[in-house]
């Protein structure tokens, strides 16, 4: 009987009752292949994969990552329940030792979710990496998490919400925000005032293949995590990076992303986009749970894949080698940014329009910051769209201190009852959120 060399869950979600339209990308049909094809490679019957059912995600796990208006049940349906609950019950197997790696096949996906949610963007409503990352600080004592993001697509949802939390580091590695959406996710994003060089991009040009991956995966990814000391890393599985994915212009394969995933080891990798639905996600998810799981990967191919005619430019080839030295060289000089910031600002303030592109919603944003020199500092959010909703959110972060936590009840009292539709308070210190003056 064959048997792994490490013992992985798996959850699958594919999610029968929900879906933008019937014919769009983002349909039950994604998952629905790889059941098959895991099925048929007999996967399932290996002695150390095991698969477990998803949990369902409380209203509560929600509260510590989003303000959701006008309420949590209303921008979501039990689906995305049942997809960060997928995300969450591998994260308390792997916390639990039950498992070493975990892999969470489920639908909707999240990291286009940002901190506010009014809407769905990016075929996205709630962030269940993030979901699951607090649950699991929250109940295990988690400290320092890596979300590594491979993904073609800019998580510009799981940036916004760790952007000021020096203790997650965010990478990030997708095409070029000048030819995709959500057109952000540049090598100068780089993280908060007090979170200088927690985030990392790595934009890279259409076109790229393996090799491209893996050579920013071994000269940046890899030694950032290491000089990070991450408690645990968690990869946002994406997979339209693949050269047949039909939304994006990429030229990875399986065999790519089963390597990528043998080297980076993560503990838990939760599935996000990936559309070619028969030519890619069944070779490549197949390949991933073996690379999690320890097994040889070697054969694992797509009928039609043929190396040299993915194979990336010379000219793409130099830009991706230059573009990783930059990054390199302006990671050095991150914790002189992050004390100049602290000794120059006592707050720092952040206008931003965002687009929720799926629920055609438009949003204005102004972020106030304390710029604390003993914690990441208290966040205040004023927030109003295009539908005549303006709320007011304020987020005490985990390691507030005294000064910080005092003045994020301060601001959350002095605005209730002004103008808002709902005044917000996220108190993850004592795992406490309260809403006032809410319109039903």
């Amino acid at each position: 009987m064959l048997h792994t060399k490490t013992k992985m869950g798996l959850v699958f979600f594919p999610a029968f009752d929900w879906a933008i339209s019937a014919t769009h990308p983002e349909r039950e049909e994604r998952l629905l292949y790889t059941q098959d094809q895991v099925l048929e490679e007999g996967l399932l019957d290996v002695e150390g994969i095991v698969e477990y059912k998803p949990d369902l995600a409380t209203v509560e796990d929600i509260q510590r990552v989003h303000f959701c208006y006008p309420d949590e049940r209303r921008v979501i349906t039990e689906s995305h329940l049942i997809s960060a609950g997928g995300a969450k019950k591998i994260g308390i197997e792997v916390m639990e030792k039950r498992v070493e790696r975990g892999f969470a096949l489920v639908r909707p996906p999240g990291h286009h979710a940002m901190r506010v949610v009014h809407g769905a963007r990016g075929f996205c409503n709630i962030n269940i990496e993030a979901i699951m990352t607090e649950y699991v600080r929250q109940h295990y004592g988690v400290d320092r998490v890596a979300i590594v993001d491979t993904d073609c697509h800019h998580g510009d949802g799981t940036q916004d919400i760790y952007w000021h939390d020096p203790d997650t580091l965010y990478i990030s590695v997708h095409q070029d925000g000048r030819t995709l959406y959500p057109g952000s996710g540049f090598h100068n994003e780089i993280g908060g005032p007090t979170a200088v060089g927690s985030t990392v991009n790595i934009p890279l040009p259409p076109r790229t293949s393996e090799e491209g991956f893996l050579y920013v995966l071994d000269e940046v990814i890899l030694p950032i995590l290491a000089e990070f000391k991450p408690d645990l890393i968690i990869n946002s599985a994406g997979q339209d990076n693949h050269y047949t994915d039909p939304i994006t212009n990429m030229s990875f394969s399986a065999q790519g992303y089963a390597e990528l995933t043998s080297r980076l080891r993560p503990d838990i990798a939760v599935l996000e986009g990936g559309y070619s639905i028969e030519g890619a996600l069944p070779y490549v998810n197949v390949g991933i749970i073996m690379a999690l799981a320890g097994m040889d990967f070697s054969k694992v191919k797509e009928p039609d894949y043929q190396p040299e005619k993915t194979r990336q430019s010379l000219d793409t080839t130099r830009y991706i080698e230059k573009l990783a030295a930059v990054i390199m060289e302006d990671r050095e000089k991150s914790a002189e940014l992050r004390e100049k910031h602290r000794a120059s600002q006592k707050f720092a303030k952040r206008e931003r329009s965002i687009f929720y592109d799926t629920d055609q919603i438009h949003e204005s944003q102004r972020e106030n910051l304390r710029v604390c020199p003993d914690c990441s500092g208290v966040l205040a959010i004023d927030s109003d769209t295009d539908r005549g909703n303006q709320i007011y959110a304020v987020h005490i972060p985990r390691k507030a201190c005294k000064a910080c936590q005092e003045l994020g009840y301060q601001w959350f009292e002095s605005f209730e009852g002004k103008y808002y539709d709902a005044v917000f308070l996220q108190d993850r210190t004592r795992d406490q959120y309260l809403v006032r003056g809410r319109k039903r």
